[in-house]
């Protein structure tokens, strides 16, 4: 077994392979750039060595620095991780003349599964169902669009090399078709060094679902079951689950049959996934293999008790593989939901800053119930535009999906995170999503069901009565601990206050306190709006960022955060703010004028902070409703920014190159 293994990668999957690392008593090193100096990952790692300036061309993907710093530390093997240079074949065949172990398949493999034309013919030749398209160059938009026309539209335009989304998209005629590929080929060429391009037809109401396999250097192949990757975003996996609610154990068998055969192909070794698209019939399709660890690996850790990242570290130091394909068991659920540096209610766009508040929840076993964070941040690391926008991996495990899907459902609400836009809500809101609960998925779920983009949910009469019950609970508490504040006047002497107002956003909804104590932990019986009265209690105490307690029968966790006057109360996707009131209060305050927003609908900001790619009007120009404006890149994403309207230009305050923050105004219109 290895002494000294060095990661080459960051954040979470560095962090991930330290920790297996360590219980296998291996030391580790770890690697970052100027940008990733204070990260978790180097702060875990026994050693760790600087590479090179913030991008990722100059020290993440400089293979010359990791093997030195291979030599300087004495590291025997390199554990990849995902993304960079993990499924780089020339990276594996330096590290090899070097004697240095890659934790991986061999070149051969890499090589032939990471060109996704490559693959494609392979998998055809092993007997793997496969996707019609073509599979040679493609010269320029013109030929892509014949070429898109002859398969039959819709098609799939991809990036040979590609991978995580990008340097991919859908086209549903020659306009698309050909702005696609300028798009897909402009992206894969910045992100992987490689502009070749591929079309596939694309298949409608596809589900993605991915075969794990494992297989030694001594002809062992087994595959650990399937994950359902269907919730994605711009191509982007955002929540996966193991098992699929999708297969039947006939359809399971036959694609995990499929991707051992596939893995034979090649004489795979180490961890890998097939990844196939599968119809509304439970017809199959070969998409691509990834020759490296999955980001959503622990979902399959979780179902099968395998620890990945130890048998691919095992596998490298010459091991024999010591599970059978007869002794693969899946038991209960697990889901995943990835954590993203981004705006939902700004169509996902990505949010760089620091973190002033990072509060997970609890991870261990609760009962029957799991919770696991993989996450390479801590309270105060700063969200990079450099890198991937990812913050955490949440994962939940229950005996049943109904189960892991409330438990998931519970640890979000207990997932404090301030100081940037996150996803949460949006996680927040899919959990309790009938058509997410029922398992009738899709990879255009969230187009399909949010295509105005995500907004968050207004308060339901459920939402209501718990955010006006915790809001009272907060109010009342805060107002005796400043009672018994030294140096202030004595406390109050009278009865409790009974009648209230919440002003919760722009309602105003009565409550009552019918009895209860106030010291920690309280116990109130509150009325709403007239209801009969619930009892509820908490041992909340001020400045705690969630509150934990009970309202009638149920268990709540509701977040806490001040605002003027008042508190901004989020539970299950939903978030209001309350703010307490006397009834006379209340009705002075409705005849209060209301602040406008300023008009803005003559300037084009920025939606994010990121590059200017390109600008594609000119001062004084006439566009029409969906033309081309500009190209902003954020987070190794191009976005193309769009007139909504028929304008003029009347001024480009940006060019090609400029760093813009988000709301930097681009261009205005006349």
């Amino acid at each position: 077994m290895f002494k000294k293994i060095l990661i080459a990668n960051r954040g979470e999957i560095a962090c991930r392979v330290i920790k297996t690392a360590r219980r296998m008593g291996i030391a580790t090193v770890a690697i970052y750039s100027e940008a990733d100096a204070d990260a978790v990952h180097v702060e875990m790692a026994d050693e760790a060595v600087a590479i090179g300036p913030a991008p990722a061309s100059q020290s993440y993907l400089v293979a010359d620095r990791i093997i030195a710093a291979c030599k300087e530390t004495g590291a025997e093997a390199v554990h990849p991780g995902y993304g960079f240079l993990s499924e780089n074949a020339d990276f594996c065949e330096r590290l090899e003349a070097e004697g240095i172990v890659f934790i991986g398949p061999k070149p051969k493999a890499i090589r032939a599964m990471g060109d996704k034309i490559t693959s494609k013919k392979i998998a055809a030749q092993a007997g793997v169902s496969t996707v019609p398209g073509f599979m040679g160059l493609i010269k320029d938009a013109a030929h892509a669009a014949r070429i898109a026309a002859e398969i039959g539209y819709p098609v799939m335009i991809k990036a040979s090399a590609g991978g995580g989304g990008k340097g991919m998209r859908v086209a549903g005629n020659d306009v698309e078709a050909r702005e696609g590929f300028e798009r897909s080929r402009s992206e894969a060429a910045s992100s992987f060094g490689d502009d070749r391009i591929f079309i596939e037809k694309f298949i409608e109401e596809p589900r993605h679902i991915e075969i794990q396999v494992l297989a030694d250097a001594f002809g062992n192949f087994i595959h650990l079951g399937e994950r359902e990757c269907s919730i994605q975003r711009r191509n982007q996996k955002v929540v996966e689950e193991a098992p699929s609610p999708f297969l039947d154990e006939a359809t399971r068998q036959a694609m995990g049959s499929q991707a051992v055969a596939l893995a034979k192909a090649v004489d795979y070794q180490s961890a890998g996934t097939v990844e196939f698209i599968v119809d509304r019939n439970r017809n199959f399709y070969f998409l691509e293999m990834n020759t490296r660890l999955q980001v959503e690996h622990p979902v399959t850790e979780l179902v099968t008790g395998i620890d990945l990242v130890e048998q691919m570290i095992r596998i490298a130091a010459g091991e024999r593989l010591q599970i059978t394909q007869e002794e693969v068991k899946l038991e209960g659920w697990a889901i995943e939901s990835r954590l993203y540096a981004e705006d939902p209610t700004r169509n996902f766009l990505p949010s760089i800053g620091r973190l002033a508040r990072y509060r997970p929840p609890a991870e261990g076993r609760y009962g029957s119930i799991v919770v696991r964070n993989d996450t390479g941040v801590a309270e105060g690391s700063e969200i990079s535009m450099f890198y991937d926008p990812m913050i955490a991996k949440l994962c939940a495990h229950a005996p049943d999906r109904p189960g892991a899907i409330d438990a998931m459902a519970a640890a979000l609400d207990r997932f404090v995170i301030d100081g940037i836009a996150h996803n949460i809500p949006f996680l927040a809101a899919l959990m309790r999503h009938p058509r997410w609960r029922e398992g009738r998925l899709s990879t255009a779920f969230i187009a399909e069901e949010y295509p105005e983009g995500f907004s968050i949910p207004r308060a339901g009469k459920t939402e209501r009565a718990v955010f006006c019950a915790v809001a009272l609970a907060i109010e009342l508490i805060r107002r005796d601990r400043l009672d018994r504040l030294p140096g202030r006047l004595g406390p109050h002497s009278g009865d409790l206050r009974r009648d209230w107002v919440v002003k919760l956003d722009q309602d105003y909804v009565p409550v009552s306190l019918v009895e209860g104590m106030i010291s920690i932990p309280a116990e109130l019986d509150v009325s709403i709006e007239g209801a009969p009265p619930v009892t509820l209690t908490s041992s909340w105490r001020p400045g705690e960022p969630i509150w934990e307690g009970r309202i009638g029968r149920r268990e709540i966790a509701v977040q806490v955060r001040p605002v003027l006057n008042g508190y901004e109360l989020s539970w299950q996707g939903v978030a209001s703010v309350a703010k307490m009131m006397t009834p006379r209060v209340a009705e002075l305050d409705r005849l209060m004028p209301e602040r406008a927003t300023p008009d803005t609908s003559k300037k084009l900001l920025c939606p994010m902070p990121g590059l200017v790619v390109s600008i594609a009007v000119k001062e004084g120009q006439e566009v029409k409703a969906g033309e081309v404006l500009a190209v902003v890149e954020a987070m190794k994403m191009e976005n193309v920014l769009r007139a909504e309207r028929d304008c003029t230009i009347a001024a480009i305050n940006a060019g090609p190159g400029d760093s813009l923050a988000v709301d930097a105004v681009i261009m205005e219109f006349a």
